[in-house]
């Protein structure tokens, strides 16, 4: 077999990439502290490293405020970083406004939360997505031409015929629809990368999984590289290869969505898990079956970490910023923050647990700790 044909390896997959990146937005009205010096400033993302392949889909996962929708804003240069760096194609990306970021946006799009709110309602469909075909370069050279890569755009989405919805408004169309719209408007600029900040959160849960379905096709027609935020983890097992789970502004488990949702390593993923709606956790006890006293599996009251809140990110705790809420704490968790442990099946934990093997904890099964990682990717 020639070269040309061989698979190539999975590194070279790799499209956009982040590299200890990190994101403080300065507190503007607040005391200073009593030397003079800067005020404080919100610790939104602190120290993410992602990578994404082409014909994958990452999800990022997380409880509200832990800095996802941050990180996408990152990886879209909408907002400036703080340090670290992003990569496009292993070459770093310079932050910007002009031919360089336009350049950018051809290869990395974003479908906002809100469809709703990312299309102007004053406009029409044609209006979004003509224009979007213009700034890129794809609207052609005549009327027909701009017709036809309008009817493609919207067939790709889904939404046919496309003379049907070209001229509605926002207004006109359901919440599937608008998002479907936002959806084509990104692929205008024939990306390589969709940016996908919780696309079907604010959709009716009868065609969330018409919208999910879409980016799946999406993914393996055009070879896309997804990262897919979402605050509910049972859906990042169906639609992601990858998943990342973040808490407070840092990543603290990552790997195969099978082995992070079966196998849960750190703490606060077994809260997401445990807080996601279950039928084999209903009890049954009017008929007797399980004779009141629920599943093995249910969690109980002394493992159930839910008590308290997210820390205050201007004023994050020392060490695990998981630590407060963690009925595993450790005294060394209140002080250190844990690096990554590299376990089993490229699954990973940032968390002092699996600082010795004998430490992995209790009903974890299928996975021993190693020595501690020592920066490795969160995707790789």
């Amino acid at each position: 077999m020639s070269e040309e044909h061989t698979a190539r390896p999975a590194d070279e997959r790799v499209v956009l990439e982040a590299r200890g990146v990190s994101k403080h937005f300065p507190v503007r009205r607040g005391p200073r502290s009593l030397l003079g010096g800067p005020r404080p400033a919100v610790h939104a993302v602190d120290d993410v490293s992602l990578r994404l392949r082409r014909g994958s889909v990452t999800a990022l996962v997380g409880e509200s405020g832990s800095g996802k929708s941050t990180v996408a804003r990152l990886l879209a240069q909408l907002y400036p970083l703080t340090s670290g760096e992003i990569l496009l194609d292993g070459e770093p990306a310079r932050a910007g406004r002009g031919r360089a970021f336009r350049a950018y946006c051809r290869h990395v799009q974003m479908v906002f939360q809100d469809p709703f709110a990312s299309l102007n309602p004053v406009h029409t469909v044609r209006y979004h997505l003509t224009r979007a075909l213009r700034i890129h370069n794809r609207a052609g050279n005549s009327r027909q031409e701009l017709e036809e890569a309008l009817t493609e755009l919207l067939g790709r989405v889904q939404l046919t015929p496309a003379g049907r919805y070209l001229d509605s408004f926002p207004h006109e169309l359901s919440g599937g629809q608008r998002q479907r719209v936002a959806i084509a408007r990104a692929l205008a600029a024939d990306p390589r990368v969709l940016l996908a900040d919780e696309p079907v959160s604010m959709l009716d849960v009868s065609i969330r999984l018409g919208v999910l379905n879409l980016l799946r096709d999406l993914k393996e027609r055009l070879d896309l590289a997804i990262l897919y935020i979402t605050h509910d983890i049972a859906s990042a097992r169906y639609f992601a290869d990858t998943t990342l789970v973040m808490y407070a502004g840092r990543m603290v488990e990552g790997g195969d969505s099978e082995t992070v949702t079966q196998r849960p390593a750190h703490p606060y993923t077994r809260l997401l898990l445990a807080s996601a709606p279950d039928p084999d956790r209903v009890t049954d006890g009017e008929d007797g079956e399980d004779g009141g006293e629920g599943r093995a599996d249910e969690p109980t009251e002394d493992a159930d970490p839910a008590g308290g809140e997210p820390p205050s990110l201007i004023s994050p705790p020392p060490g695990c910023r998981f630590h407060p809420r963690c009925p595993m704490a450790m005294e060394r968790c209140r002080t250190q923050t844990p690096p990554r442990f590299d376990l089993d099946d490229g699954q990973w934990a940032a968390c002092w647990l699996y600082d010795t093997p004998s430490a992995v904890p209790a009903g974890r099964t299928g996975g021993t700790a190693e020595a501690p990682g020592t920066g490795s990717e969160a995707a790789s």
